[in-house]
């Protein structure tokens, strides 16, 4: 018999100076059992730094993942049902990101993980065509400490200044996050 998702709730409370948002975003996702916490958390990381300032033009949700290869870890989809942003978490196969890239308006992806230099040297030079594609690395001992921060039912508060991050629960230390811009769509 296959082992079930895990649910987890969180509770997001966003303060991103950087972009003037300021929001509480209540969320429900299911882990896999082949997830593990430092995915989830980036996945929420993810969310706090990419979810939209209103719903005008749709919110921004969790989609299906790792359980659905068609689809992405997050994404944003227009009132009128088409897709605006697609974000991916991990270190994916280029060809996921190049079909990504045709179906989506913007395409962001947060990597993350001791191996993240090697494989992004090894893709580099297929993405760098990818005129909507954004790539950030968030360093290993980073993402490992957002990890600690995981747990069945979350309060976390998002800070975000000058592209610094800070991610709290009120119990634990602060962890600080510097994601690094390594692909950015031409201005």
């Amino acid at each position: 018999m296959a082992l079930k998702a895990t649910v987890h709730k969180a509770t997001l409370q966003i303060a991103d100076i950087d972009r003037a948002v300021y929001a509480t975003h209540a969320l429900t996702l299911a882990r896999q059992p082949s997830e593990t916490d430092e995915r989830m958390m980036m996945r929420l990381l993810a969310y706090a730094l990419q979810v939209p300032a209103d719903e005008l033009d749709g919110r921004l949700e969790p989609a299906l993942g790792m359980a659905d290869a068609d689809e992405p870890d997050l994404w944003q989809r227009s009132l009128r049902g088409e897709l605006r942003h697609w974000i991916e978490v991990g270190q994916p196969d280029e060809r996921r990101l190049v079909r990504a890239c045709g179906r989506a308006e913007r395409v962001t992806l947060y990597c993350y993980s001791a191996s993240a230099p090697i494989w992004w040297n090894s893709v580099q030079g297929k993405l760098a065509r990818l005129a909507n594609l954004s790539v950030w690395q968030v360093p290993a001992t980073q993402s490992q400490s957002l990890a600690r921060l995981a747990g069945r039912t979350m309060a976390l508060q998002f800070t975000v200044q000058d592209g610094s991050v800070w991610v709290g629960n009120g119990t634990a230390e602060p962890v600080a996050i510097e994601p690094q811009a390594l692909l950015q769509p031409p201005a």
